[in-house]
């Protein structure tokens, strides 16, 4: 009777992890849950292992460089995908459809900056770190979004995902002009000879993608060794991907490739991003240490200054007449929407660390920060849509 119960229980349970892997929260909630493991590791009596693990060295790079430097290259790809298709044949294909999401994405990455450069002017060592509240979570912000269900019109959740990709290519060009160092010329003179192919590729009609894939990984060493940081060589290969046309019969490699990567990145790459640099000991940290220039100008940063910077660029850009409200929604679930932009996870840690490389002091005081800015802005965010202020 006990196995005969068990195997019904089996489909089903299956059934429901399908239907949560499905889910447009569920990569905003793994991730959750990976930052709180990371959080709790870290202060606990495996806080030793923890850290001891992630500096331990393979192939001649730690554990951490592996995940930041080659797992996040798949990350990385997975953006410039989405940013290519969503420019050539989606939600951004268009100025009217890009007016609104691009206003609003990069009044939201102008006002946190000059936040923090107005809570750290005068500190030279901590002034780099002026992108860190600069960047917007797309899944956290959009898993968060998500649980709201009908509270929120799905016009807002394609403006939110908009924003999120065009604040991504604001993040991918401020890490390529601002983060990078070092250069090394032969080495970045065979990453862009890697790219020409590439580029040849695609304008001759290659659709097989092991040829790109294959030259993908040339370039992510070439790009590793020239002190332009690594991830941009997924972004690069992504672009040259083809996206082709739906009158070809044959199938996009560009949409093939994301439906593929999509559940890896979402369910693997980014929670174990999540998981190896959310970790920080609390012990010995006071509430005067949360008012520090670091942690207050990124929590800051996030949380009063993407709103105003988001809500305030898309005021401007309605009002003048480029955009328009987008549709079925009112100005304080726009503004709800606003706050949840200040949810800057993955993307501002990963700033963070090359903001500041080898102070590790300094990169526990971003992790304090963004934790502080992304949870506040999620939870006032989720209060105000749920109130009565933002139903229609």
């Amino acid at each position: 009777m006990t196995t005969h119960n068990n195997q019904k229980e089996s489909p089903r349970a299956l059934a429901i992890l399908a239907s949560f892997l499905a889910s447009e929260s569920a990569g905003g909630i793994v991730l959750m849950g990976a930052a709180l493991a990371a959080i709790i590791v870290a202060n606990s009596p495996m806080a030793s292992f923890y850290f001891a693990a992630l500096h331990s060295v393979w192939g001649g790079l730690s554990i951490e460089l592996w995940i930041n430097d080659g797992l996040m290259a798949i990350f990385f790809l997975m953006v410039g995908l989405e940013i290519k298709r969503e420019v050539l044949a989606g939600g951004l294909a268009s100025w009217g459809q890009r007016a609104l999401p691009g206003f609003a994405a990069a009044g939201g990455m102008l006002i946190p900056a000059l936040i923090y450069v107005g809570i750290n002017r005068g500190n030279a060592e901590t002034l780099s770190g002026w992108a860190i509240p600069a960047a917007t979570d797309i899944a956290f912000a959009l898993g968060v979004l998500s649980l709201l269900g009908k509270r929120v019109p799905a016009s807002l959740k394609v403006f939110l995902a908009a924003l999120a990709i065009l604040d991504d290519l604001g993040a991918v060009t401020i890490i390529a002009l601002f983060y990078s160092t070092g250069l090394n010329l032969p080495m970045l003179g065979a990453s862009f000879a890697t790219l020409a192919v590439l580029i040849i590729m695609n304008r001759m009609g290659v659709q097989r993608l092991l040829p790109y894939l294959l030259l993908g990984l040339l370039l992510w060493f070439f790009v590793l060794q020239s002190g332009v940081h690594a991830t941009l060589a997924g972004v690069a290969l992504a672009l040259c991907i083809p996206l082709g046309t739906r009158r070809e019969e044959a199938r996009s490699p560009l949409l093939f490739l994301e439906e593929k990567m999509h559940y890896w990145v979402a369910f693997a790459v980014v929670p174990v991003f999540g998981f190896a640099n959310a970790g920080v000991s609390l012990s010995g940290i006071t509430l005067g240490n949360l008012v520090d220039p670091v942690p207050l100008g990124v929590a800051l940063g996030l949380f009063v200054g993407k709103q105003i910077g988001v809500f305030v660029a898309a005021i401007l850009a309605i009002r003048s007449g480029l955009a328009t409200l987008p549709e079925g929604s009112n100005w304080m679930q726009m503004y709800g929407v606003a706050l949840l932009c200040g949810i800057g996870f993955t993307m501002s840690l990963f700033i963070g660390n090359l903001a500041f490389p080898g102070l590790p002091h300094l990169i526990d005081e971003v992790k304090v920060g963004v934790l502080m800015g992304s949870i506040l802005s999620a939870v006032v965010g989720v209060l105000l849509l749920r109130s009565r202020l933002c139903r229609p």
